[in-house]
């Protein structure tokens, strides 16, 4: 029998599509931000082949936004997205059947100018700070939080700020117009690229804050059903993106055939790209559910229902481990 699922474009979309009995083949279909940092991993799976090695074939397609990816996701009309565990857990304590598979560990922090004075969040004290999301961003919550418990700061009240899209902050911050930018990692390596300079981590800050920074945030969120049903495709697409990963972790060739994908507009920008990706690689092996509990108690804590709706303790379920 012949199955067939159309899907809306998501942030990343899998389809199956069979031949007849005995001679079918999975189809993952993938929808990805059309620049997005995953593309790297994607593309590494389809030019070695590592789906068809896991017994699956992989499409990419590129798309515009993320919010929408959510929609099409909870109405049925994607198969898989990209996002944080967090948003996971949250909709699985609202009875949602949802999944993740990690992906990246990789997050960003606080970049100020090259000639700032500025030593610690204290010192941006008075300034404006620009945030890449919104006030609920979690980078932003948990630095808030490490500046309350490292310096008595409250890094809300005693400074502006200014939130915004990834792509305006960083230019914004390249202007000089900001006194301190908090964004996504791979924005970071390009302001560093760019001349200016790490004040402090969000990985830095959660660890002071009693986390484990190792904990993966991103990653691929899938049905439970898809799991129960096809697990063979749900570890496989784990599988390929590991064998992915283990390439890009040693081999610079790799990264150089990458190289126009990633848009890089100057050799350090490059490196820095590629370094950055590659701290980003979690541990292979299953997510510490006790310390992501922790995690998510903090993130409770900060940004309340707003942020976890009804997730104040870590559901059963949200990680795919290996053999589950």
């Amino acid at each position: 029998m012949k199955l067939t699922r159309l899907f809306a474009a998501g942030a990343v979309a899998l389809s199956l599509a069979g031949g007849t009995a005995g001679a079918e083949t999975p189809v993952l279909r993938a929808s990805v931000l059309e620049f997005g940092t995953v593309n790297w991993e994607l593309d590494t799976i389809r030019h070695h082949g590592l789906d068809a090695a896991e017994g699956f074939a992989l499409e990419v397609q590129g798309v515009a936004g993320g919010a929408a990816a959510k929609v099409a996701f909870q109405g049925g009309a994607t198969d898989v997205i990209t996002s944080d565990w967090l948003w996971v857990a949250r909709q699985r304590a609202a009875g949602k059947d949802y999944v993740f598979i990690p992906y990246s560990k990789a997050v960003g922090g606080v970049m100020v100018p090259a000639d700032s004075p500025a030593q610690s969040l204290a010192d941006l004290k008075g300034g404006k700070i620009g945030i890449a999301g919104g006030p609920l961003d979690k980078s932003w919550l948990i630095l808030q939080a490490y500046a309350a418990q490292d310096q008595g700061l409250d890094l809300a009240g005693e400074t502006e700020q200014v939130y915004g899209a990834p792509p305006l902050i960083f230019k914004t911050a390249l202007d000089g117009d900001l006194d301190g930018a908090i964004n996504y990692w791979h924005f970071m390596a390009k302001m560093d690229a760019g001349g200016m300079r790490p004040l402090v981590s969000v990985s830095e800050a959660a660890e002071a804050l009693g986390l484990n920074p190792e904990t993966p945030l991103l990653g691929y969120v899938l049905r439970g059903e898809m799991l129960r049903e096809n697990p063979e495709l749900v570890h496989g697409l784990a599988a390929a993106s590991r064998a992915a990963k283990e390439m890009l972790a040693s081999d610079d060739a790799e990264w150089d055939r990458l190289r126009p994908r990633m848009k890089a507009k100057s050799d350090a920008e490059f490196e820095a790209l590629k370094a950055g990706w590659r701290a980003g690689i979690p541990d292979p092996g299953p997510v510490n559910e006790e310390e992501a509990a922790a995690m998510l108690r903090l993130m409770a804590e900060l940004g309340g229902s707003d942020l976890v709706g009804e997730a104040t303790d870590l559901p059963e379920g949200v990680f795919v481990q290996p053999g589950s």
